[in-house]
């Protein structure tokens, strides 16, 4: 039996591209943005109620935002118009309102308007729309990957609302996937096709978040198959899968050993400040799937362990990272991880923060919850007032230099030190600075001798 006479690799609709026609028809169908358009969400109110203010939909490629479009259409009493800033033009444009104006004078309807990549048009063009969306002949949704507060002019976001979309999970894209294989009117549904656990997984995490690069590697994956044998099921495994995205599955298993070895790696190399090392294990990670926002969280302890106040922009940059990816998810998102990978092995090293937390722990298990000093007491009522609290504190910006010798540490705990400040980087000048302050309070304790 040839390919061409098994029914299992077609459908219906064979000739549209299997991301198209997998694009679902109503909300209840739509995938991800649970944050926006999740039960209970004001934006999934407003749909289906027809009341949707004009929108600016920012996401990554994948996300979802030319299907909301399309479910709005299916939606809304309105007009619905689409078009593509890369295609059409000023006059497209203009005739597009004119028509917007002509249906609301003489027929009452409103018309929504679709702007795929709306960042493409500049500032005039972007300008064309005001008038439209103020006199309510127009609700204006365009779809942008690019961040809108540079992209889009101010005007315009002043009239409209951001709606940002969220990279697609794993877990999302397997639900698209899974749906794509089950759905026999317009995906491949068949008992006869069965994918690899393996292969599903290499599927859902090489595709970034991407659901429409994750149809399209499984339509190329399904067109690769060989005619089984009769009575066979056809399979779809992971050799298959790799040569339809023409990548290769690392050996990394995010549940097993060598997850644990690679970001051992990964975290040991920038202890050790070896940037090209660093770089090497962030690469091992990203190209085999792994969660890059676990990456962000581990750099972010990292930077507070193993940096610390020797280099205070370490925390910062890392933070900065995991923000920055947030804003353009895969498969960019790679860019600001490597910044932060680099400069965070490259930076002056100091756990002295880290160790000094442990030693104060230590203290606290040992000793239990010692009596706040009464000096250091908050006396918001009278009567803690007359019982002494807060009584004899002075307040240090009284002071010249902005310190005063006082006891802060609890009477058994008197003297104690728990943080060594390095000298390396800028630590070395905190230590200077605490060092100095306590040569004022021991100067301080003998004269009270």
């Amino acid at each position: 039996m040839n390919r061409k006479q098994m029914p299992l690799y077609t459908t219906k609709s064979s000739k549209t591209p299997l991301a198209d026609r997998m694009r679902p028809q109503s909300i209840d169908k739509f995938v991800g943005q649970e944050h926006i358009l999740g039960p209970g969400k004001l934006m999934r109110k407003a749909l289906t109620e027809d009341k949707l203010p004009s929108l600016i939909i920012w996401g990554p490629p994948g996300s979802g935002k030319t299907t909301f479009a399309l479910i709005v259409a299916q939606c809304t009493q309105a007009n619905f118009v689409s078009f593509s800033a890369v295609l059409s033009g000023v006059k497209e444009v203009k005739d597009i309102l004119k028509g917007a104006e002509e249906e609301k004078r003489y027929y009452g309807k409103k018309t929504i308007l679709f702007v795929d990549e709306i960042h493409r048009f500049n500032k005039a063009q972007q300008d064309a729309f005001l008038h439209h969306i103020e006199n309510g002949s127009v609700i204006l949704i365009g779809a942008t990957t690019e961040n809108p507060s540079f992209q889009v002019i101010s005007a315009l976001l002043s009239r409209t609302t951001v709606l940002a979309f969220q990279t697609l999970t794993p877990e999302h894209i397997q639900i698209i996937l899974q749906r794509a294989l089950d759905d026999s009117e317009q995906g491949f549904g068949s008992e006869n096709l069965v994918i690899e656990k393996k292969a599903l997984e290499f599927l859902c995490q090489t595709s970034h978040g991407d659901a429409r690069i994750a149809l399209n590697a499984l339509e190329s994956s399904i067109n690769l198959l060989p005619s089984p044998s009769p009575g066979e099921k056809a399979k779809i495994t992971l050799t298959l899968v790799e040569e339809a995205m023409q990548r290769k599955a690392l050996l990394y298993d995010k549940a097993g050993e060598g997850h644990y070895n690679v970001v051992s790696a990964f975290i040991k190399s920038m202890r050790g400040s070896d940037p090209d090392a660093a770089l090497y294990w962030l690469a091992r990670m990203l190209e085999a799937g792994e969660d890059p926002l676990f990456i962000a969280r581990r750099m972010i302890i990292f930077a507070s362990e193993d940096i610390g106040n020797a280099d205070p922009q370490a925390l910062k940059t890392a933070v900065s990272a995991k923000d920055a990816f947030h804003f353009i998810g895969m498969p960019e998102g790679w860019i600001p991880l490597a910044q932060a990978a680099t400069y965070l092995a490259s930076a002056p090293k100091s756990n002295a923060s880290y160790q000094a937390y442990l030693k104060a722990k230590e203290d606290v298990t040992r000793l239990g919850s010692l009596p706040v000093p009464m000096h250091l007491r908050n006396a918001p009522t009278k009567l803690m007032k007359n019982l002494g609290y807060g009584q004899g504190y002075q307040y240090p910006h009284h002071a010249e230099d902005g310190f005063v010798v006082e006891r802060y540490l609890p009477e058994k705990l008197e003297g104690k030190q728990y943080y060594f400040p390095s000298d390396r980087g800028y630590e070395g000048l905190i230590r200077q600075n605490l060092e100095k302050l306590r040569k004022i309070k021991e100067k301080q304790k003998k004269k009270d001798q």
